[in-house]
């Protein structure tokens, strides 16, 4: 396929393809239509003209090799980055965009999809057992430095990672919410020396 503006023989033959596209344009002469699927099946395609000749281009590259060739991005033909064009056919959401008959042109010179990216998984919500064992952190941190779990309600424990713990807020609350906690938490905490009724 050529662009609109293609001569042979100092004839515009872009433009004439281009008039012979049209829809209807055709409906007066089958042999024409004939002859011009003989020469190619595709020269008027159900998808946009330029990524047929950037096809049309890769086949050429390709042709002389055996199998898959290398086209990287920044391989040119007619002007065209070949070689980009080629990656982003392959990447998986663009692969499967892609009609029946562009996908098997691409297949039959070698070119398969990359296979889809692995979803990254989602990183986990801070729950409410990170908080309390963030408060434990905290805490234990501080008993440790200051000798006692006395801990003014406005203060605040940093943790080694930078992590700053509202300490005497999480205490307050902590205690308030007693009654919710496990029996695995209570022990936590009277591991510290506080002794909750539960």
């Amino acid at each position: 396929m050529r662009p609109g503006t293609a001569t042979a023989l100092d004839r515009p033959i872009g433009q004439w393809l281009s008039n012979l596209r049209r829809p209807g344009a055709l409906h007066d002469h089958p042999e024409w239509k004939a002859a011009l699927e003989a020469v190619d099946p595709y020269w008027n395609p159900a998808w946009p003209a330029d990524w047929q000749r950037h096809y049309a281009a890769l086949r050429e590259l390709v042709a002389d090799e055996d199998g898959q060739a290398e086209v990287m991005p920044g391989v040119t033909c007619h002007g065209m980055d070949i070689g980009k064009w080629l990656a982003r056919q392959r990447q998986h959401d663009v692969w499967q965009a892609l009609t029946d008959g562009q996908r098997e042109l691409l297949e039959t010179i070698g070119v398969t999809p990359l296979p889809p990216e692995p979803e990254t998984p989602a990183k986990a919500p801070r729950t409410a057992s990170s908080a309390f064992e963030r408060g434990v952190a905290a805490l234990a941190q501080y008993k440790t430095r200051e000798g006692h779990l006395k801990v003014p309600r406005g203060h605040v424990e940093q943790l080694p990672d930078g992590t700053q713990v509202r300490l005497g807020v999480w205490l307050t609350n902590t205690k308030s919410r007693r009654a919710k906690l496990t029996p695995d938490k209570h022990q936590q905490l009277a591991d510290l020396g506080l002794h909750w009724a539960q």
